[in-house]
Protein backbone atom coordinates (compact mmCIF):
# COMPACT_ATOMS: atom_id res chain seq x y z
CA UNK A 1 0.00 0.00 0.00
CA UNK A 2 1.07 3.63 -0.62
CA UNK A 3 0.53 6.05 2.21
CA UNK A 4 -1.50 9.18 1.42
CA UNK A 5 1.44 11.49 2.02
CA UNK A 6 3.18 10.04 -0.97
CA UNK A 7 0.34 10.52 -3.41
CA UNK A 8 1.15 14.18 -3.97
CA UNK A 9 4.69 13.35 -4.96
CA UNK A 10 4.19 10.14 -6.91
CA UNK A 11 2.19 9.36 -10.01
CA UNK A 12 1.33 5.70 -10.51
CA UNK A 13 0.00 5.92 -14.06
CA UNK A 14 -0.13 2.63 -15.92
CA UNK A 15 0.80 2.59 -19.57
CA UNK A 16 -2.06 1.74 -21.91
CA UNK A 17 -0.46 -1.51 -23.05
CA UNK A 18 -0.64 -4.23 -20.43
CA UNK A 19 2.24 -6.61 -19.76
CA UNK A 20 0.17 -9.41 -21.24
CA UNK A 21 -0.41 -7.38 -24.40
CA UNK A 22 3.29 -6.60 -24.67
CA UNK A 23 4.20 -10.25 -24.44
CA UNK A 24 1.68 -11.13 -27.11
CA UNK A 25 2.93 -8.30 -29.30
CA UNK A 26 6.53 -9.42 -28.81
CA UNK A 27 5.70 -12.71 -30.46
CA UNK A 28 5.21 -11.03 -33.81
CA UNK A 29 7.89 -8.33 -33.74
CA UNK A 30 10.12 -8.72 -36.80
CA UNK A 31 13.67 -9.96 -36.62
CA UNK A 32 16.60 -8.35 -38.43
CA UNK A 33 16.25 -8.91 -42.15
CA UNK A 34 12.45 -8.77 -41.98
CA UNK A 35 11.76 -12.42 -41.07
CA UNK A 36 8.78 -12.75 -38.73
CA UNK A 37 9.31 -15.52 -36.18
CA UNK A 38 7.04 -16.11 -33.25
CA UNK A 39 8.71 -15.59 -29.90
CA UNK A 40 7.73 -19.11 -28.89
CA UNK A 41 9.93 -20.40 -31.73
CA UNK A 42 12.92 -18.22 -31.03
CA UNK A 43 15.63 -20.82 -31.57
CA UNK A 44 15.00 -22.31 -35.00
CA UNK A 45 18.59 -21.55 -36.04
CA UNK A 46 21.92 -22.72 -34.76
CA UNK A 47 23.44 -20.93 -31.79
CA UNK A 48 26.57 -20.04 -33.78
CA UNK A 49 24.44 -18.40 -36.46
CA UNK A 50 22.85 -16.13 -33.87
CA UNK A 51 26.19 -15.26 -32.29
CA UNK A 52 27.67 -14.49 -35.71
CA UNK A 53 24.64 -12.35 -36.53
CA UNK A 54 25.06 -10.42 -33.27
CA UNK A 55 28.74 -9.86 -34.05
CA UNK A 56 27.76 -8.54 -37.46
CA UNK A 57 25.20 -6.19 -35.91
CA UNK A 58 27.79 -4.93 -33.42
CA UNK A 59 30.46 -4.38 -36.07
CA UNK A 60 33.22 -2.12 -34.75
CA UNK A 61 30.96 -0.37 -32.25
CA UNK A 62 32.69 -0.74 -28.85
CA UNK A 63 29.42 -0.43 -26.91
CA UNK A 64 27.65 -3.13 -28.90
CA UNK A 65 30.71 -5.38 -29.02
CA UNK A 66 31.03 -5.23 -25.25
CA UNK A 67 27.35 -6.07 -24.87
CA UNK A 68 27.70 -9.13 -27.11
CA UNK A 69 30.72 -10.21 -25.11
CA UNK A 70 28.88 -9.80 -21.80
CA UNK A 71 26.01 -11.95 -23.06
CA UNK A 72 28.22 -14.72 -24.42
CA UNK A 73 28.15 -18.16 -22.75
CA UNK A 74 30.68 -18.36 -19.94
CA UNK A 75 31.29 -14.60 -19.88
CA UNK A 76 33.12 -13.46 -16.75
CA UNK A 77 33.12 -9.85 -15.57
CA UNK A 78 36.65 -9.05 -14.34
CA UNK A 79 37.46 -7.08 -11.24
CA UNK A 80 38.35 -3.51 -12.13
CA UNK A 81 39.42 -0.43 -10.24
CA UNK A 82 36.54 1.76 -9.13
CA UNK A 83 36.24 4.91 -11.24
CA UNK A 84 36.00 8.33 -9.70
CA UNK A 85 32.42 9.62 -9.51
CA UNK A 86 31.16 11.65 -12.42
CA UNK A 87 28.20 13.66 -13.58
CA UNK A 88 27.56 11.99 -16.90
CA UNK A 89 24.71 14.41 -17.60
CA UNK A 90 23.67 17.73 -16.13
CA UNK A 91 21.11 15.86 -14.04
CA UNK A 92 22.69 12.39 -13.70
CA UNK A 93 25.57 11.37 -11.43
CA UNK A 94 27.21 7.94 -11.29
CA UNK A 95 29.14 6.41 -8.40
CA UNK A 96 30.63 2.97 -8.78
CA UNK A 97 32.62 0.15 -7.26
CA UNK A 98 33.77 -0.74 -10.78
CA UNK A 99 31.73 -3.92 -10.84
CA UNK A 100 28.39 -2.20 -10.19
CA UNK A 101 27.20 1.39 -10.32
CA UNK A 102 24.54 3.50 -8.65
CA UNK A 103 22.90 6.17 -10.80
CA UNK A 104 21.53 9.34 -9.21
CA UNK A 105 18.80 11.16 -11.11
CA UNK A 106 18.88 14.74 -9.87
CA UNK A 107 15.56 16.57 -9.81
CA UNK A 108 14.27 19.86 -8.45
CA UNK A 109 12.61 17.87 -5.67
CA UNK A 110 15.54 15.68 -4.66
CA UNK A 111 17.34 12.55 -5.85
CA UNK A 112 16.03 9.28 -7.26
CA UNK A 113 18.86 6.78 -6.77
CA UNK A 114 18.80 3.73 -9.03
CA UNK A 115 20.60 0.94 -7.15
CA UNK A 116 22.50 1.24 -3.90
CA UNK A 117 25.65 -0.88 -4.37
CA UNK A 118 26.45 -3.90 -2.25
CA UNK A 119 26.40 -3.03 1.44
CA UNK A 120 25.80 -0.38 4.09
CA UNK A 121 29.54 0.21 4.00
CA UNK A 122 29.35 0.94 0.27
CA UNK A 123 26.58 3.44 0.95
CA UNK A 124 28.50 5.09 3.77
CA UNK A 125 31.95 5.15 2.12
CA UNK A 126 31.09 5.45 -1.59
CA UNK A 127 27.57 6.73 -2.27
CA UNK A 128 27.40 9.42 0.40
CA UNK A 129 30.86 11.03 0.07
CA UNK A 130 31.07 10.65 -3.70
CA UNK A 131 27.71 12.29 -4.27
CA UNK A 132 28.85 15.12 -2.02
CA UNK A 133 32.03 15.47 -4.09
CA UNK A 134 29.81 16.10 -7.12
CA UNK A 135 27.79 18.76 -5.32
CA UNK A 136 24.85 16.47 -4.58
CA UNK A 137 23.47 16.45 -1.04
CA UNK A 138 22.80 12.79 -0.12
CA UNK A 139 20.19 13.89 2.40
CA UNK A 140 17.99 14.79 -0.58
CA UNK A 141 17.74 11.15 -1.71
CA UNK A 142 13.99 10.55 -1.67
CA UNK A 143 13.79 7.17 -3.38
CA UNK A 144 16.15 4.23 -3.78
CA UNK A 145 15.12 2.05 -6.71
CA UNK A 146 16.50 -1.48 -6.67
CA UNK A 147 16.63 -2.46 -10.34
CA UNK A 148 16.54 -6.09 -9.23
CA UNK A 149 16.74 -8.22 -6.13
CA UNK A 150 20.43 -9.05 -5.96
CA UNK A 151 22.48 -7.76 -3.07
CA UNK A 152 24.95 -5.77 -5.18
CA UNK A 153 22.01 -3.55 -6.16
CA UNK A 154 20.18 -3.12 -2.85
CA UNK A 155 22.94 -3.59 -0.25
CA UNK A 156 23.13 0.07 0.77
CA UNK A 157 19.41 0.81 0.50
CA UNK A 158 18.43 0.31 4.14
CA UNK A 159 21.33 2.48 5.30
CA UNK A 160 20.03 5.32 3.11
CA UNK A 161 16.48 4.71 4.30
CA UNK A 162 17.52 4.78 7.95
CA UNK A 163 19.82 7.80 7.65
CA UNK A 164 17.89 10.01 5.23
CA UNK A 165 14.35 8.66 5.24
CA UNK A 166 14.56 7.49 1.63
CA UNK A 167 11.82 5.15 0.43
CA UNK A 168 13.00 1.87 -1.09
CA UNK A 169 11.33 0.59 -4.25
CA UNK A 170 11.43 -2.83 -5.90
CA UNK A 171 9.14 -4.93 -8.09
CA UNK A 172 6.89 -7.28 -6.08
CA UNK A 173 8.46 -10.41 -7.62
CA UNK A 174 11.88 -9.41 -6.35
CA UNK A 175 10.63 -8.35 -2.94
CA UNK A 176 9.43 -11.97 -2.77
CA UNK A 177 12.80 -13.20 -4.06
CA UNK A 178 14.61 -11.25 -1.34
CA UNK A 179 12.23 -12.54 1.33
CA UNK A 180 12.82 -16.12 0.21
CA UNK A 181 16.61 -15.83 -0.07
CA UNK A 182 17.05 -13.71 3.09
CA UNK A 183 20.40 -12.23 1.99
CA UNK A 184 22.50 -10.01 4.21
CA UNK A 185 21.70 -6.30 4.15
CA UNK A 186 18.27 -6.79 2.58
CA UNK A 187 16.07 -3.70 2.95
CA UNK A 188 12.74 -3.86 4.71
CA UNK A 189 9.91 -4.21 2.24
CA UNK A 190 8.64 -0.74 1.38
CA UNK A 191 7.20 0.37 -1.99
CA UNK A 192 6.25 -1.88 -4.88
CA UNK A 193 7.05 -0.93 -8.47
CA UNK A 194 4.22 -1.64 -10.90
CA UNK A 195 4.78 -2.28 -14.61
CA UNK A 196 4.49 1.04 -16.46
CA UNK A 197 4.50 3.05 -13.24
CA UNK A 198 5.51 6.68 -13.44
CA UNK A 199 7.22 8.35 -10.52
CA UNK A 200 7.30 12.15 -10.54
CA UNK A 201 9.70 13.99 -8.24
CA UNK A 202 10.06 17.73 -8.69
CA UNK A 203 10.50 18.52 -12.38
CA UNK A 204 11.25 14.96 -13.48
CA UNK A 205 9.17 11.87 -14.30
CA UNK A 206 10.77 8.44 -14.57
CA UNK A 207 8.88 5.47 -16.00
CA UNK A 208 9.50 1.93 -14.77
CA UNK A 209 8.96 -1.17 -16.89
CA UNK A 210 9.07 -4.74 -15.65
CA UNK A 211 11.71 -6.59 -17.67
CA UNK A 212 11.88 -10.02 -15.99
CA UNK A 213 14.62 -12.42 -16.99
CA UNK A 214 17.78 -11.68 -15.06
CA UNK A 215 15.50 -11.99 -12.03
CA UNK A 216 11.71 -12.37 -11.88
CA UNK A 217 11.31 -8.72 -10.89
CA UNK A 218 13.97 -6.87 -12.87
CA UNK A 219 12.95 -3.28 -13.62
CA UNK A 220 14.29 -1.09 -16.43
CA UNK A 221 13.74 2.65 -16.55
CA UNK A 222 13.20 5.47 -19.05
CA UNK A 223 13.75 9.07 -17.97
CA UNK A 224 14.74 12.51 -19.29
CA UNK A 225 18.33 13.70 -19.10
CA UNK A 226 20.03 16.96 -20.05
CA UNK A 227 23.47 17.55 -21.51
CA UNK A 228 24.70 21.13 -21.73
CA UNK A 229 21.09 22.22 -21.57
CA UNK A 230 19.85 19.95 -24.35
CA UNK A 231 17.23 17.33 -23.52
CA UNK A 232 17.66 13.62 -24.29
CA UNK A 233 15.80 10.47 -23.23
CA UNK A 234 17.69 7.74 -21.39
CA UNK A 235 17.08 4.11 -20.65
CA UNK A 236 18.76 2.08 -17.94
CA UNK A 237 18.59 -1.70 -18.41
CA UNK A 238 18.02 -3.30 -15.04
CA UNK A 239 19.77 -6.69 -15.27
CA UNK A 240 22.05 -8.03 -17.98
CA UNK A 241 23.35 -11.54 -17.24
CA UNK A 242 21.00 -14.18 -18.70
CA UNK A 243 19.42 -16.64 -16.25
CA UNK A 244 20.22 -20.36 -16.23
CA UNK A 245 16.85 -21.89 -17.11
CA UNK A 246 15.78 -21.85 -20.75
CA UNK A 247 12.23 -20.79 -19.87
CA UNK A 248 13.66 -17.81 -17.99
CA UNK A 249 15.79 -16.91 -21.02
CA UNK A 250 12.60 -16.90 -23.08
CA UNK A 251 11.06 -14.54 -20.53
CA UNK A 252 14.18 -12.36 -20.79
CA UNK A 253 13.84 -12.31 -24.59
CA UNK A 254 10.19 -11.24 -24.38
CA UNK A 255 11.29 -8.42 -22.04
CA UNK A 256 13.93 -7.26 -24.51
CA UNK A 257 11.37 -7.12 -27.33
CA UNK A 258 8.78 -5.31 -25.22
CA UNK A 259 11.26 -2.78 -23.83
CA UNK A 260 12.72 -2.05 -27.27
CA UNK A 261 9.19 -1.11 -28.36
CA UNK A 262 8.84 1.16 -25.34
CA UNK A 263 12.18 2.76 -26.20
CA UNK A 264 11.00 3.49 -29.74
CA UNK A 265 7.82 5.08 -28.43
CA UNK A 266 9.78 7.26 -25.99
CA UNK A 267 12.51 8.23 -28.47
CA UNK A 268 15.32 6.85 -26.31
CA UNK A 269 18.72 8.04 -27.51
CA UNK A 270 20.82 7.42 -24.37
CA UNK A 271 21.89 3.97 -23.13
CA UNK A 272 22.89 3.32 -19.52
CA UNK A 273 23.60 0.16 -17.53
CA UNK A 274 24.19 -0.56 -13.86
CA UNK A 275 27.17 -2.76 -14.80
CA UNK A 276 29.50 -0.50 -16.74
CA UNK A 277 31.63 -3.38 -17.96
CA UNK A 278 28.66 -4.78 -19.89
CA UNK A 279 28.23 -1.80 -22.21
CA UNK A 280 31.61 -0.05 -22.18
CA UNK A 281 30.11 2.36 -19.68
CA UNK A 282 33.22 2.68 -17.53
CA UNK A 283 35.33 3.48 -20.59
CA UNK A 284 32.79 6.06 -21.69
CA UNK A 285 32.95 7.69 -18.27
CA UNK A 286 36.68 8.16 -18.76
CA UNK A 287 36.17 9.48 -22.31
CA UNK A 288 33.77 12.06 -20.92
CA UNK A 289 36.01 12.91 -17.98
CA UNK A 290 39.08 13.32 -20.18
CA UNK A 291 37.34 15.17 -22.96
CA UNK A 292 38.47 12.68 -25.59
CA UNK A 293 34.96 12.60 -27.04
CA UNK A 294 35.09 16.31 -27.70
CA UNK A 295 31.84 18.20 -27.22
CA UNK A 296 29.83 15.01 -27.64
CA UNK A 297 28.57 12.90 -24.76
CA UNK A 298 29.47 9.24 -25.43
CA UNK A 299 26.35 8.06 -23.61
CA UNK A 300 24.20 9.80 -26.22
CA UNK A 301 24.21 7.08 -28.86
CA UNK A 302 21.17 8.14 -30.88
CA UNK A 303 17.84 6.38 -31.34
CA UNK A 304 18.92 4.06 -34.20
CA UNK A 305 21.98 2.87 -32.31
CA UNK A 306 19.90 2.41 -29.15
CA UNK A 307 17.61 0.11 -31.11
CA UNK A 308 20.63 -1.73 -32.51
CA UNK A 309 21.81 -2.21 -28.92
CA UNK A 310 18.54 -3.97 -28.16
CA UNK A 311 18.75 -5.99 -31.37
CA UNK A 312 22.19 -7.26 -30.34
CA UNK A 313 20.75 -8.21 -26.96
CA UNK A 314 17.81 -9.94 -28.64
CA UNK A 315 20.04 -11.88 -31.03
CA UNK A 316 22.42 -12.99 -28.29
CA UNK A 317 19.44 -14.22 -26.21
CA UNK A 318 18.21 -16.20 -29.20
CA UNK A 319 21.68 -17.72 -29.42
CA UNK A 320 21.71 -18.60 -25.73
CA UNK A 321 18.33 -20.32 -26.08
CA UNK A 322 19.61 -22.20 -29.13
CA UNK A 323 22.72 -23.22 -27.16
CA UNK A 324 20.45 -24.67 -24.48
CA UNK A 325 18.48 -26.58 -27.07
CA UNK A 326 21.63 -27.97 -28.66
CA UNK A 327 23.06 -28.99 -25.30
CA UNK A 328 19.79 -30.72 -24.42
CA UNK A 329 19.73 -32.56 -27.75
CA UNK A 330 23.33 -33.70 -27.27
CA UNK A 331 22.53 -34.93 -23.78
CA UNK A 332 19.54 -36.89 -25.00
CA UNK A 333 21.63 -38.44 -27.80
CA UNK A 334 24.31 -39.45 -25.30
CA UNK A 335 21.64 -41.05 -23.12
CA UNK A 336 20.31 -43.07 -26.05
CA UNK A 337 23.82 -44.22 -26.94
CA UNK A 338 24.34 -45.47 -23.39
CA UNK A 339 21.01 -47.30 -23.23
Amino acid sequence: MIDSGLLGRMSFEQTSLSRRTLLIASAVLPLAGGAAEASAAVSAGRAKDYYDRAAGLAGDDPVLRQLAKALSPGAVIPDVKAPKPLRIFDNVAVVSTGLVSATALLTSGGVILIDALGSPDDAKKIIVPELRSLGVDPSTIKYVVAAHGHSDHFGGAQYLADRYGARVMMAPADWKLVAADRPANAPKRDLDIADGQRLTLGDTTITFHHTPGHTPGTVSSIFPVRWKGQRHTAMLWGGTNPPTATKDKRTYLASVLAFAARMRQAGVDVELNNHGLCDNGLARMEELRGGSSGAANPFVIGAPRAQRFMKVMETMLRGRIASDREASAASRALGRDRS
